[in-house]
């Protein structure tokens, strides 16, 4: 396929006529005449050898080469805007801008929210926002990259992507004050015997695999999407959840569970950001991976020192 012979406007009207799947709206919505958007079927039909929009009754439906293509149309049609809006230059104290970033709860706790302040104190103009990470993103997570600035995730989940890291952590077991099965150590029998919190899959996280290779299979009661529920879903119960030190810390005194040090040499965490290649040479996208290194760096100097009491 040759770039050249292609009307990039295509894209366009691609896109607002599988989202719309009615020609007037999705003339209405990219500024064009019914007869234009008509027009703009008929080739994109000739291009595909497809009707990609169906008559079913008295509205349209999309075929499933239609189907196929709406979610690569809308990541097309992201990429095109972001190669078209990339700088040469960018002045963070002078500029209007935002960026998006997708991150669990967990990092917009320890790391994002130390990076909104020194975002607020330098470049006042700047906007900042934080997108729930979801388990099917990370299953896409070429199509994710292209329509944010950023994901904001350890190493070992997703690979293949620009990345640079930002600080590291390590894990620790919470388990509930006054829990009589568990003394001031967990065992390796208390993991498989006890009943789990976990975050989302169990196994995405490389100290979560890290379990199977111990022949530990997580008995998972209850499964959230949130590493701060965490605390509040062992309080009270026989359960233990896998949470980072750094959270465990800022948690301290919130909930009555306790830090329990892992029965073995558990893997540690390097927090990192990673961005889709398009950003790579756009000044903005410069400033935000500079500034991020730089907020990891005091983040990382941050060393957190929990021995196992009480939280």
């Amino acid at each position: 396929m040759n770039l050249a012979s292609l009307d990039l406007n295509l894209v366009v009207a691609l896109r607002a006529l599988l989202e719309e799947r009615n020609v007037t709206k999705a003339g209405q919505r990219i500024g064009l005449s019914q007869p234009a958007m008509s027009a703009a079927l008929a080739r994109l039909r000739r291009h595909f050898d497809d009707d990609l929009l169906s008559r079913a009754g008295g509205r349209y439906e999309l075929t499933a080469l239609g189907l196929a293509l709406l979610d690569r149309t809308v990541t097309a049609c992201d990429l095109l805007e972001r190669v078209f809006a990339s700088q040469a230059d960018f002045d963070p104290a002078r500029e209007e801008h935002e960026f998006t970033l997708i991150a669990s709860d967990y990092a917009v706790a320890v790391y994002g929210a130390e990076l909104a302040r020194t975002i607020h104190a330098e470049a006042p103009g700047i906007r900042l926002r934080f997108r729930q990470v979801r388990t099917e993103n990370i299953d896409h997570a070429g199509e994710l990259l292209s329509t944010v600035d950023g994901l904001l995730m350890p190493h070992g989940i997703i690979r293949g992507f620009p990345t640079v890291d930002l600080y590291r952590d390590s894990w620790v077991y919470l388990v509930a004050d006054g829990n009589p099965e568990v003394g001031e150590q967990l065992t390796l029998g208390d993991l498989a015997r006890l009943p789990w919190v976990t975050y989302q899959r169990t196994y995405d996280a490389p100290a979560a695999r890290q379990l199977g290779l111990l022949g530990i299979e997580p008995r998972v009661e209850v499964s959230v999407d949130s590493f701060q529920l965490m605390p509040q879903l062992v309080a009270g119960t026989r359960r233990v959840a896998l949470v980072q030190r750094r959270l465990a810390e800022r948690l301290a005194g919130f909930v009555p569970v306790r830090v329990v040090e892992p029965p073995y040499d558990a893997v540690p965490l390097q927090e990192a950001l990673w961005w889709h290649p398009v950003h790579t040479h756009d000044a903005a996208h410069i400033w935000l991976r500079e500034t991020a290194a730089r907020v990891g760096e005091a983040v990382d100097a941050e060393r957190p020192a929990i021995s196992g009491p009480p939280v």
